[in-house]
C-alpha cells in the first residue's frame, strides 16, 4: 500500500478519534472520555505505561490502580508500576501523547495503537496500524526528527483542526 493510500486510511480513522476523545484532552493527549474509574479520560487505552518498559511489551492495566496525570488517567499493573510512574512520569509517557508516531511525522494526529509500539533511545512510540507502523520502522530516526518539529507546531491543536 502506498503511503498516499496509508495517509487516506488514517484520515478517515482521525475522523473517528476526534468524535470520541474530550475536548479538553484532544490536543496534547490521546485519551477517551468514559472509561476510567478517575473520572479522567483514559490514557494508552487502559495499558500501563511502565509494562512496556519493564516487561517488554503491553500489559493492560487495572481500573483499581490508577493515576491522573496532566488530566488523563492511567491504568497500571501493578503497585510498583503505578509507584515508578508517579515518580517519574516523563520517563514512561508515550511521546506525542500517544497519539500516532508516524502521522504527527506527518503533520496529523492519528490513534496510537499501544499493540504498536516501538521503544527507541528511552522513548516509547506508539502507531495506528500495522502498515503505517511497519513505514514507521523503516526510518525510525527521520520519522522522529520530522514528528519532534511537527509536535512543537501541533501539540496544541485538536485532531480534527489537522
Amino acid at each position: 500500500m502506498t503511503v498516499s493510500k496509508l495517509l487516506l486510511a488514517a484520515l478517515m480513522s482521525s475522523a473517528l478519534l476526534s468524535a470520541v476523545v474530550p475536548a479538553q484532552a484532544a490536543d496534547e493527549i490521546n485519551a477517551v472520555p468514559g472509561f476510567s474509574i478517575a473520572g479522567a479520560p483514559l490514557a494508552l487505552h487502559g495499558y500501563d505505561p511502565v509494562a512496556y518498559f519493564t516487561k517488554g511489551g503491553p500489559v493492560r492495566g487495572s481500573d483499581t490502580l490508577v493515576h491522573v496525570h496532566q488530566g488523563v488517567a492511567y491504568r497500571f499493573s501493578s503497585q510498583a508500576h503505578l509507584d515508578s510512574f508517579k515518580q517519574n512520569p516523563e520517563r514512561y509517557l508515550p511521546e506525542y501523547g500517544g497519539f500516532c508516531a508516524f502521522g504527527v511525522s506527518v503533520g496529523k494526529k492519528f490513534d496510537g495503537d499501544p499493540l504498536l509500539w516501538k521503544i527507541d533511545g528511552g522513548r516509547l512510540y506508539l502507531n495506528l496500524n500495522e502498515e503505517i507502523y511497519q513505514t514507521f520502522l523503516k526510518d525510525i530516526d527521520g520519522n522522529v526528527l520530522k514528528a519532534d518539529k511537527n509536535w512543537q507546531k501541533i501539540e496544541h491543536t485538536a485532531a480534527r483542526e489537522l
